[in-house]
């Protein structure tokens, strides 16, 4: 596979989970060297053996993104063994605050910050400083329509979320003039094991090889910002355009129950 056609050697991160082993999956073929990275070893060995099975060259890495550290010394070693054309950083946790308490717990806060945010941050400003100097590449980072938002249930989902995609947007800026193409990608509410698990309605749930065909689009086609499905565009905006006081109560009113 030619760069014209496609990249030909793909990291996954968060390939263990539902998003990310779909996205896998979807690139898996023959010619396409693929390094999946995700904190299953069982699950991420299958998705693994689905890929070979497609013709894919398949390398896993079990690894917490916790450690950034060592998240970004395997990053350098396996880019400078075989260059990335395109990177997909789908991990990530969506935990909420416990049943019963007033504010997510410090410590939860704290993990979230780092594998929601740090970690994924860290190392597409790694990546993307390596693309540069080979004036090309495609980086896409997963956050999440929720970061629009400023979810009392969920502070600390949101919140990493939204600064996650305000870095996308700079590092977008600051790589588009050295070959270097950065997009975000915002969705709403995926029907995966872990999304099942979330408390409370999922309104315009997506099916999962349909969000990683439209990643994999919105990437080759260079776009900045990919949200879906469409209507979490107007929620967007409407929080935006809301009184205060009004959006206050809509977002007070979308706490699950306990």
């Amino acid at each position: 596979m030619t760069e014209s056609s496609g990249p030909n050697r793909i990291l996954v991160t968060g390939a263990s989970g539902g998003l990310g082993g779909a996205l896998a999956r979807h690139y898996a073929a023959s010619g396409v060297s693929l390094s999946l990275w995700g904190r299953d070893a069982a699950r991420l060995t299958t998705i693994a053996d689905t890929c070979r099975a497609a013709g894919a060259v398949v390398s896993t890495r079990s690894l917490d993104l916790a450690d950034v550290d060592a998240a970004l010394a395997a990053l350098a070693a396996e880019d400078a063994a075989q260059a990335f054309d395109l990177a997909l950083f789908a991990s990530g946790r969506g935990d909420i605050r416990a049943a019963g308490d007033i504010v997510e717990a410090a410590g939860l806060v704290a993990m979230l910050g780092t594998i929601n945010f740090t970690a994924p941050a860290a190392m597409a400003a790694a990546l993307a400083a390596r693309m540069a100097q080979r004036g090309r590449g495609r980086i896409v980072l997963v956050g999440s329509a929720a970061g629009f938002h400023a979810l009392p249930f969920a502070a600390a989902y949101s919140g990493t979320k939204a600064g996650l995609a305000r870095f996308a947007d700079a590092l977008r800026l600051s790589v588009r003039g050295h070959g270097v193409r950065v997009t975000l990608v915002s969705p709403g509410f995926i029907d995966t094991a872990a999304g099942r698990k979330v408390p409370g309605p999922k309104p315009m749930l997506m099916k999962v090889d349909v969000v990683a065909q439209r990643i994999a689009a919105a990437a080759a086609a260079g776009k900045a910002h990919l949200v879906l499905p469409w209507p979490f565009k107007a929620l967007r905006w409407l929080d935006r355009l809301l009184p205060a006081p009004l959006r206050d109560r809509v977002l007070a009113g979308l706490t699950p129950p306990a």
